[in-house]
């Protein structure tokens, strides 16, 4: 008796967001241009040796002591690792794995396949440049964290720029705010720049290493979104219906 006095309910429909916007390709072309040109000459003035002086300042400067022992106190230091830990590994990984599956999952299959072409690309050229170069890691002050592999250019900062940056790109789709999408990308710009800083005071990268770092994985994250958008757009279409999503009412 009482199921029949109370009023119907509505249905409620998932109402997937649409895109509000769309990074004009010659402008991606160009800031990922002018990225790589920084990147360039930072490494021309590692190579001849000009950045000898900088580095080794750049090291010291946060530094006291005859052992030159970390800044500030305990928790600063454990806060600095926090931060180098966004550009890890694993945590970089997570989000990426999360920043696709929510892509899907409100239907931009398009975005998705671009940031998976980005990432995995991008992880490959930081890797060959590494055996390119060949640089070891700073001897001049202490590591404050474990860090182990080649030093130019920085991984962490590499690819923390790139994934942010291209994850920003993505969900900066949804706004039709310029506002909003300036937020969005500028928090991606400073967090990817917070990760750079941390690898240079924990003592285990020079800090040219970490500016033609985050110079590359910008460049690539911008040159990504001009090069890889067709070939993304066609992967998106090609998808089989399964990655479609579900538009149908639930209860």
């Amino acid at each position: 008796m009482r199921a029949e006095l109370d009023p119907p309910r509505p249905s409620e429909a998932l109402r997937l967001p649409a895109r509000g916007w769309q990074i004009n390709p010659r402008h991606a072309l160009v800031v990922g241009v002018v990225c790589w040109l920084g990147f360039a000459g930072v490494a021309w003035l590692f190579h001849s040796g000009l950045a000898a002086g900088f580095d080794a300042a750049g090291l010291q400067l946060l530094r006291s002591g005859a052992d030159y022992h970390a800044p500030g106190p305990p928790w600063l230091l454990e806060s600095v690792r926090d931060v180098t830990a966004l550009g890890g590994a694993v945590l970089r990984v997570l989000f990426s794995i999360a920043a696709l599956v929510a892509l899907l999952f409100i239907g931009l299959r398009r975005e998705a396949a671009l940031l998976l072409g980005t990432l995995l690309s991008g992880l490959l050229v930081e890797l060959a440049l590494k055996a390119l170069v060949g640089r070891p890691r700073p001897q001049i002050v202490p590591h404050l964290v474990d860090a182990a592999g080649l030093s130019f250019p920085s991984g962490h900062s590499f690819n923390s720029a790139l994934g942010f940056i291209a994850v920003a790109l993505a969900f900066a789709t949804l706004s039709q705010r310029r506002s909003v999408r300036w937020t969005i990308i500028g928090a991606a710009v400073g967090a990817s720049l917070l990760v750079a800083v941390s690898r240079v005071w924990l003592g285990v990268h020079y800090p040219s290493d970490v500016i033609a770092g985050w110079l590359g994985g910008a460049g690539w994250a911008f040159l990504a979104e001009a090069l890889l958008y067709r070939p993304a757009k066609a992967a998106a279409e090609a998808a089989p219906a399964m990655l479609k999503p579900d538009l149908q009412p639930f209860r």
